[in-house]
């Protein structure tokens, strides 16, 4: 027998495309953040490795691609922030400032 867990939409979810809806669930979710234990790790379709963190509505499971920039987004969470957005517009969810020491911050260097 089935349960209906199993029947789920599956979505990966990358920083870009991370809504505000989805956001405030993984918050939620995950309100001290997340950690080793809750990443999933797994091979996409081009078979490069994923670590996500997955959250679950009624009908969908999402697995949203951890980064630094989902750290600290989770972390700086304010709903009032989005307040003025539709749950599920990617463009609410705005890159968040990250210091040089970030791993995936890209400096400009002059190279002579």
């Amino acid at each position: 027998m089935s349960s209906k867990r199993d029947n789920l939409k599956r979505v990966i979810v990358d920083f870009k495309k991370l809504t505000p809806e989805i956001l405030s669930l993984l918050v939620e979710k995950y309100p001290d953040g997340y950690d080793d234990d809750n990443i999933i790790t797994f091979k996409n379709a081009n078979n490069e490795i994923v670590e996500a963190v997955e959250v679950t509505t009624k009908d969908t499971k999402y697995l949203v691609k951890v980064s630094t920039k989902l750290q600290v987004t989770m972390e700086n969470y304010d709903e009032d922030d989005y307040e003025d957005f539709d749950g599920d517009d990617p463009e609410a969810i705005q890159d968040p400032e990250l210091g040089e020491d970030d791993p995936e911050v890209e400096l400009d260097e002059d190279v002579d």
